[in-house]
């Protein structure tokens, strides 16, 4: 009785190694001088659950995930890809701590600023359009 491993299991473990090989920390320290070189900021954001938050309502819960590319929040039924949900998320945490420099770790932003003038001048900072 042979156990079945899944499919190209030596090449994946090949790519494996090879990523944990490179120098992450290396990486980004030469990203953060490029940016800065070309007159722009690097900010770290971390990503945990940012693909199980509810950019509508906030709601965290791995129930949000459904499969590996569907978001549907069991709270409030906002629907959409979860890479595109992770991505808002973050986007709204790098804004969060350009605008009021608070922990990009909270859900929600526990200062209060003109919201007009925040999100211009958070946007423009980035130069991401408003959409």
């Amino acid at each position: 009785n042979s156990e079945q491993h899944g499919k190209m299991v030596k090449q994946k473990s090949g790519l494996n190694r090879s990523i944990l090989d490179q120098g992450w920390g290396e990486f980004r320290r030469q990203l953060a001088y490029k940016v800065q070189w070309h007159g722009g900021m690097l900010l770290a954001v971390p990503p945990h659950h940012t693909s199980q938050t509810c950019p509508c309502c906030g709601h965290v819960s791995k129930d949000n995930r459904q499969t590996q590319a569907k978001f549907l929040c069991v709270d409030c039924g906002y629907e959409n890809h979860a890479d595109v949900v992770g991505a808002i998320n973050i986007l709204e945490r790098g804004y969060r701590l350009l605008a009021c420099g608070e922990s990009v770790q909270s859900d929600r932003s526990v200062k209060q600023e003109p919201a007009e003038a925040t999100r211009k001048s958070s946007r423009s900072a980035v130069g991401i359009p408003v959409l």
